[in-house]
């Protein structure tokens, strides 16, 4: 089977803003990022290099929902502030369903995600062959 190997050096040198978060935790990461992008000998994108930079830009954009990153560890609220208030303080949020543009695009590595499979997620049609 041809699948990536999660690498946390070579993870953590494209994004170094990730240096502080465990290698054991950024590979529970790395393995959840695969729930998104199917990293199999089936997988769409059979290029094993850019497979590797897909699943990295997941991993980074997982790591970064998770708060993993946060000064205080605390998870980032789920979705985008809809309407924020100031007297008595309200926030609202509206919530991105995971695999969809409005989830992805929460994070700088999720829109370079999303921006970078755009090829992937057209329609491709395979004629039937036609023998004459």
């Amino acid at each position: 089977m041809t699948a990536v190997v999660f690498n946390p050096t070579t993870f953590k040198l494209r994004y170094p803003e990730f240096a502080a978060v465990a290698n054991d935790l950024l590979a529970l990461f790395f393995d959840e990022a695969t729930l998104y992008m199917d990293n199999s000998d089936t997988s769409i994108v059979q290029d094993i290099p850019r497979r590797t930079t897909l699943l990295n830009m997941l991993t980074a954009h997982v790591t970064a929902l998770s708060g993993a990153t946060a000064a205080d560890g605390q998870p980032k609220p789920v979705g985008r502030i809809a309407s924020a208030g100031e007297g008595s303080v309200s926030v609202s949020l509206e919530y991105m369903t995971p695999g969809t543009m409005a989830w992805f695009v929460q994070t700088q590595y999720g829109a370079a995600f999303w921006q970078a499979t755009s090829s992937l997620r057209g329609f491709r049609y395979f004629p039937n062959p036609t023998t004459w």
